[in-house]
């Protein structure tokens, strides 16, 4: 079964998906390795280990594809790639949607934000009209063909317009042929019951930042709500940030890297990075090369 439809046979089942974010090819192979069914990629977090930039829009379409397309090569489960805004108008969606087939992309998020977009729990957020994002859904939607990508359509309209324009936005992507809704940033969880009995029957997106401006609860919590998707974009960066804070300061003190909490071994990350496969591989070949040397 091709990724995306494992993507979508998971999407049809009861159980809410939990889907944790990723910046790289290796925390991608954490969470694979940790029996995650599904990865997401974070705007947010690519800016800050590429460039180390804020999600400002600094990412062209170019860098975050690069980022993209190593990450699907190094995983054998589904990928959703937040791809903004889609870079521009509806042309650069049908582009940027083709590519990310060509990449094998699972889904894909598309925001209404106008360019240079910001995170969504920044402040001083803006959204283009509904009618040119419904325009850029229905171009995703010819483009993806019949590869099966999952068009997830996001708004950021809450912050700027309100709560009850962000429902309608949703409903409005949703009927331009988005797979799954994703309204950004509501502030309570009486927002989130509102956006669940508001759009019943629709598939629908939570995001979990720790610190961010939508309560943190959990998967099971916002399953009874009715939300079939639950992100947690930036929990594995915000750990490694953390860790990598604590290791180096205790490196800088001290001058020694003893008594350093929660370093894996040389042999665990080996296994991690699969080297006892391409030990194997290597051998192998070498092997042959012995063999025919000695006829």
């Amino acid at each position: 079964m091709s990724s995306r439809n494992q993507l979508r046979t998971r999407l049809e089942q009861t159980e809410i998906v939990v889907i944790p974010g990723v910046y790289d090819c290796l925390s991608a192979k954490i969470a694979e390795q940790l029996g995650f069914e599904v990865v997401a990629t974070s705007g947010f977090g690519i800016a800050a280990s590429t460039l180390g930039l804020p999600d400002y829009g600094f990412l062209t379409a170019t860098e975050m594809f690069y980022s993209i397309g190593r990450i699907t090569q190094s995983v054998n489960i589904p990928l959703i790639a937040d791809l903004d805004t889609g870079y521009g108008n509806v042309l650069n969606v049908i582009r940027t949607v083709k590519e990310a087939v060509n990449l094998g992309v699972s889904g894909i998020l598309l925001e209404d934000q106008e360019w240079p977009k910001k995170c969504g729990h920044f402040e001083g957020k803006r959204v283009i009209s509904t009618w040119e994002q419904v325009s850029k859904i229905k171009a995703a939607v010819e483009a993806r063909g019949d590869s099966g990508l999952v068009i997830i359509g996001r708004t950021d309209a809450r912050a700027p317009l309100g709560l009850e324009e962000a429902i309608n936005r949703g409903l409005a992507y949703f009927e331009a042929g988005a797979d799954v809704i994703f309204i950004e940033a509501p502030q309570s969880q009486d927002e989130l019951v509102k956006i669940a009995e508001a759009l019943p029957n629709i598939p629908l997106v939570a995001n979990i930042i720790e610190g961010g401006k939508t309560p943190q609860l959990s998967a099971q919590e916002l399953q009874q709500m009715g939300f079939k998707i639950v992100f947690f974009p930036l929990t594995g960066l915000f750990t490694v940030t953390k860790a990598m804070t604590d290791c180096l300061r205790h490196l800088k003190e001290t001058g020694t890297t003893a008594n350093v909490e929660n370093l894996v071994s040389f042999q665990q990350f080996e296994k991690l990075i699969d080297v006892p496969k391409y030990r194997q591989i290597e051998q192998q070949f070498y092997n042959q090369i012995d063999k025919q040397d000695s006829v």
